[in-house]
């Protein structure tokens, strides 16, 4: 994996050649560093950029904050009060990562929609719906991660409260994700299966062949401009999934699933979590 200086001097590199700061996707066709790679480091392309010593070069027009809150306080109305995070990102117009990078963390968004909506009649009843403003000498990282430990408790136990016995008849589904072309997370192997099979040209790997015996995949993954090696990998929807399964240490190099909670996995084998994956590219096209 490259680490934050060999990305920044292929950025810069690029940049040499173009005689400008270069976009996501010509960095990607030149440098051959994928964009999975570059989310390790940064927060974001344009922070990459930046970074860098660049100005982003974008066709993409930066959202008003305006239209964020308004968009956000339209899903409060909707709801009768503040929505979790997971509830507005399949309610909002807007990703809730955009939201949370724009107001310093997600729970700030309600602190920067009552600045947005003084002196606004309109917004009146929205602002009537959310909790009371926080003393700024209460603000800081602890308050944050407590009130994300809140949001998290309250939304489990929303969810459980909502659940529904299972029909027999039907296909279960995952969560919503933010992605027009894959709507909701993988339940199982399957779903890891085609979900990289979808993603794997951003993440600079070239399916050769899949198989139903031990490894799953024969793959090659871009090392260099014009620099390819092959790998083979195993897919599981959990990474622990592999000790479960009994595989041999060796003959796997990568194991690509969702969910990555094997703690004791050995080093030589590298760990593809496409949870986060999903999260960074997310990121990059706020």
């Amino acid at each position: 994996m490259p680490d934050k200086k060999q990305v920044l001097n292929a950025i810069a590199g690029v940049a040499r050649q173009l005689r400008r700061a270069p976009s996501r996707s010509e960095f990607i066709a030149r440098s051959g560093i994928s964009a999975f790679f570059v989310l390790q480091s940064f927060r974001s392309w344009n922070d990459a950029v930046r970074a860098a010593g660049l100005r982003p070069h974008t066709l993409n027009k930066k959202v008003e904050d305006r239209a964020l809150l308004e968009d956000w306080g339209r899903a409060v109305r909707k709801k009768g009060g503040v929505p979790p995070r997971h509830i507005f990102q399949r309610e909002g117009k807007y990703n809730s990562s955009t939201l949370a990078k724009r107001f310093g963390g997600w729970q700030r968004v309600p602190e920067a929609f009552r600045n947005f909506a003084k002196g606004k009649r309109e917004w009146d009843d929205v602002v009537a719906l959310l909790p009371a403003a926080v003393p700024p000498w209460r603000r800081g990282r602890a308050e944050e991660d407590n009130g994300q430990r809140r949001e998290a408790a309250a939304a489990n136990r929303a969810n459980k409260a909502q659940q529904h016995a299972a029909l027999k008849d039907r296909a279960i589904y995952g969560n919503s994700m933010p992605l027009s072309w894959f709507r909701h997370e993988p339940v199982n192997e399957q779903g890891v299966v085609l979900l990289f099979g979808m993603v794997a040209k951003e993440l600079g790997y070239m399916i050769e062949g899949v198989q139903t015996g031990f490894p799953d995949c024969e793959a090659k993954r871009r090392i260099g401009p014009d620099r390819w090696q092959r790998v083979n990998i195993e897919f599981e929807f959990e990474s622990k999934n592999y000790r479960e399964h009994g595989h041999p240490l060796d003959g796997c190099d990568v194991i690509v699933c969702w969910r990555h909670n094997w703690n004791e996995c050995p080093e030589h084998i590298e760990v593809v979590e496409l949870s986060r994956v999903i999260e960074s590219l997310t990121a990059l096209q706020d």
